[in-house]
C-alpha cells in the first residue's frame, strides 16, 4: 500500500468518526422542538383525565390523544395561549355527541374534556335525571350496575346507560354511554336552556359527579355556555391507561397498573 492510499483511508476514517460540534447539536435540538411544538399546536397533542366526569367513557388517569385541527385554530390551539389572530382560523362546528377539549371559561388556563350535548339554538333540560333535547327525551338503555373509582379513590356505583343523542349536520345518531347515580339534586332537574350562537352546551358522561353547562351561575366552578373559540380539539382514542394506585416510586408495580385493555380504544 502507497503512501498516499493510507493517507486516503485515514481522512476517510476521521470523516466517519467525527463527533458533531456544539453548535450541530444544538441545531438538532432546535428542529426537533420546532417539530414537536409544531405536531402539537397543529396536529395531535396528548391529554391526561385527571378527573371522574367523563366516567364510563373516559376513566382518570386515561391518556387520551386529542385532534386539534378538528374544529379550526384559535388562540388556545398555541402554546402558552399566544393570541396572534381573532376568533378561529379554518373553524368548523363541532358535532353533538363529540368528546371535545376546550377552555374553561371561567380560567382559561385550564382544560376541561365533555362532551358536546346541545349546539346553537337547541333548547336542553334534565328533569327528574332524563336529558330532554329540543323538547325530546333522548333516548337511554341500562346496561345494569357498574362502579369505578373518582380522583379521590371515592367508588362511584350507579347505573350505566347507552345514551343516544341525535345526530346533527346530516350525522347519524351518536350512541354512547352515561352513569347515573341519583335522580336528585339540581343537576337532575334543571330550567330549559337555550344555547346562544357562537356557543356549545357541554356535559359529563357522569352525569351526578359533572361540573357543566347545567351550572349557569358565578359559582367559580360553573361552567355555563362555552364559546366555540374556547375549543381546543376532539379526543379520538386512548393511548395510555393507568391505574395509578401506587406511589410513583415503587417502579416495580408500574406494569400492574397499566389498563391494557383500554389501550388505544377509540373514544365513543
Amino acid at each position: 500500500m502507497n503512501q498516499n492510499q493510507s493517507s486516503g483511508q485515514s481522512t476517510d476514517a476521521q470523516k466517519e468518526t467525527r463527533r458533531e460540534t456544539p453548535a450541530e447539536m444544538f441545531r438538532f435540538i432546535i428542529v426537533w422542538l420546532v417539530i414537536i411544538v409544531g405536531v402539537r399546536s397543529f396536529i395531535v397533542e396528548p391529554f391526561n383525565i385527571p378527573s371522574g366526569s367523563m366516567i364510563p367513557t373516559l376513566q382518570v388517569g386515561d391518556y387520551v390523544a386529542v385532534t386539534k385541527y378538528s374544529y379550526g385554530y384559535s388562540r388556545f390551539s398555541l402554546p402558552f395561549g399566544l393570541n396572534l389572530f381573532p376568533g378561529r382560523v379554518f373553524g368548523s362546528t363541532p358535532h353533538r355527541g363529540d368528546v371535545a377539549v376546550f377552555r374553561f371559561t371561567k380560567d382559561n388556563s385550564v382544560d376541561y374534556i365533555k362532551r358536546i350535548i346541545g349546539l346553537p339554538g337547541d333548547r336542553i333540560q334534565v328533569r327528574g335525571g332524563e336529558l330532554y333535547l329540543n323538547g325530546q327525551l333522548v333516548p337511554r338503555r341500562s346496561l345494569g350496575d357498574y362502579a369505578a373509582y373518582d380522583e379521590n379513590r371515592t367508588r362511584l356505583a350507579g347505573t350505566r346507560y347507552v345514551e343516544t343523542l341525535p345526530g346533527s349536520a346530516g350525522r347519524g345518531p351518536v350512541a354512547h354511554q352515561i352513569l347515573k347515580l341519583t335522580d336528585d339534586g339540581q343537576q337532575n332537574d334543571t330550567p330549559e336552556y337555550v344555547v346562544p350562537a357562537g356557543t356549545f352546551f357541554a356535559m359529563g358522561d357522569d352525569r351526578d359527579d359533572s361540573a357543566d353547562s347545567r351550572f349557569q351561575g358565578d359559582d367559580p366552578e360553573d361552567l355555563g355556555y362555552v364559546p366555540m373559540q374556547n375549543l381546543v380539539g376532539k379526543a379520538q382514542f386512548v393511548f395510555l391507561s393507568l391505574d395509578e394506585r401506587y406511589p410513583v416510586w415503587q417502579i416495580w408495580e408500574w406494569p400492574f397498573e397499566i389498563r391494557w385493555s383500554r389501550l388505544l380504544s377509540a373514544v365513543r
